[in-house]
């Protein structure tokens, strides 16, 4: 009964060690695309950076392809829970609430953001097409918030869609160039971003 009992146990340990290689194999695999682009990372130095065989990551990940489907989608659910939990004051203008997140939430994760934009040319048709899927999620977040603000009179757009390709476009860049310590803080860039995107969509006078 004892033996039979601890089956379980043994199981569930296993389970979540399976759980922890995999966590630092997306780690270990973020850092290298990040660093050197996917094209040029082989799964062996992904082992090597997480001390397991190589052959052992095949039990997590099939393919190179499958890490890289696994940390753009990874990004995306990320992004779009943090947006539906992201604290606001309720009478914040939607377009200044949206620049402000996406600036906030992007400049934490440099890494992340910079393979989700400059790797996805590196997925498969049916990858890419299912991380697109999720970009037009949150995109359309931004979307209807224009739409609604032109409808308004509060802002002024000829194509909401390429607008809202734009002003992400831009946002998003941030992380790219900006470093702590510089002469704008992370609020002076706020502020500066905030009046780039207002501009953009103000109403012709």
């Amino acid at each position: 009964m004892a033996s039979a009992a601890a089956k379980p146990q043994s199981r569930s340990r296993t389970g979540a060690k399976g759980q922890e290689t995999a966590a630092r194999v997306r780690k270990a695999a973020l850092k290298r695309f990040a660093v050197n682009g996917y094209a040029a990372v082989s799964m062996r130095e992904i082992a090597a950076d997480v001390g397991v065989q190589p052959g052992a990551l095949y039990n997590h990940f099939p393919t190179k392809q499958d890490i890289l489907k696994d940390l753009l989608l990874a990004h995306m659910s990320e992004l779009l829970a943090a947006w539906d939990a992201a604290a606001f004051p309720v009478d914040m203008d939607p377009l200044e609430r949206f620049v402000r997140f996406h600036i906030r939430y992007h400049l934490e994760r440099a890494d992340e953001v910079f393979i989700s934009y400059m790797e996805l040319r590196n997925l498969e048709p049916d990858n890419f097409e299912t991380v697109e899927t999720e970009r037009r999620r949150y995109e359309g977040i931004l979307t209807e918030i224009l739409e609604k603000g032109s409808q308004q009179d509060r802002y002024s757009l000829r194509e909401p869609r390429v607008t809202t390709r734009a002003i992400i476009a831009m946002l998003t860049a941030i992380p790219s160039w900006y470093r702590e310590g510089g002469r704008l803080s992370r609020q002076d860039i706020e502020e500066i971003y905030l009046d780039l995107a207002r501009k953009a969509v103000a109403p012709e006078k």
